[in-house]
């Protein structure tokens, strides 16, 4: 088995995409809101729509078919699957990567190292490319259940000083990965002011979401460095973005 905390494809396609400046644009799926012939649909349209990659996982994870989940999509497309979980439970075998999250924007012990204690011989037993995740909450002007469930307060949305220094933080602590989220349902979403100042000062890939809901915010995401946009929420309302804004992503390509 290989080792957990080696660099994998995936992880290896995220720092190629910061080296090369391109970008890339990923769907969020929570198995608490799809049903199974639902997911079939989804990977129908990311398939046409040239998505990236499939992030899946969810805050609760009420529903009991992770699983199911990820063998639909992985049937029905070949876009990488990679977990994106809200505790140390949501692990399945048949992803293709773990984001192996570790809240450094809060203050919650749990989140920071006593959930990764608890997981860490599933995780490594799952045999899944784990991913090492610096995961910063920025205040969208909404509550979210991620900081209602972690018990912590997001980084304030003009508070680009502190997003940076935590940033710094979590790339100098040696996390694979950066992600900036302003979570599900946000009103607004991470600045680009925030997100240029972030990516113009720290060297490893940086992922954003929370509150993208139209392609122009997308396209404008990625032009102030952010190196992989998410989308979940307003997908789950409008299906028909998922093309319209993976086209604004990948319209920075073009233009670079």
């Amino acid at each position: 088995m290989r080792h957990c905390m080696q660099p994998g494809i995936l992880h290896k396609s995220l720092i190629n995409l910061r080296l090369q400046q391109k970008k890339a644009f990923a769907v969020l799926v929570d198995p608490d809101k799809v049903t199974i012939p639902q997911i079939t649909t989804i990977a129908a349209l990311c398939n046409d729509s040239l998505v990236d990659y499939i992030f899946i996982g969810g805050s609760l994870m009420v529903s009991q078919h992770l699983d199911l989940c990820i063998q639909t999509l992985k049937a029905n497309s070949d876009i990488p699957v990679i977990l994106f979980p809200g505790s140390p439970s949501q692990i399945s075998r048949y992803a293709d990567a773990l984001f192996y999250l570790t809240l450094i924007s809060g203050r919650n012990p749990e989140l920071l190292i006593g959930a990764h204690v608890v997981s860490a011989p599933m995780v490594k037993a799952s045999g899944l490319e784990i991913i090492s995740t610096g995961y910063m909450v920025i205040d969208g002007g909404a509550a979210t259940t991620v900081s209602y469930m972690s018990h912590s307060a997001p980084i304030p949305h003009d508070k680009d000083d502190i997003a940076l220094c935590t940033a710094l933080a979590g790339e100098m602590q040696g996390k694979h990965i950066l992600y900036l989220d302003a979570g599900s349902g946000a009103k607004q979403a991470v600045s680009e002011r925030m997100i240029r100042r972030v990516a113009s000062e720290t060297s490893i890939p940086l992922i954003v979401g929370g509150g993208i809901t139209e392609p122009e915010k997308a396209y404008l995401n990625c032009n102030a460095g952010a190196d992989v946009i998410v989308v979940g929420n307003a997908i789950e309302k409008d299906s028909s973005l998922i093309k319209e804004i993976s086209s604004a992503v990948h319209q920075t390509n073009v233009n670079a």
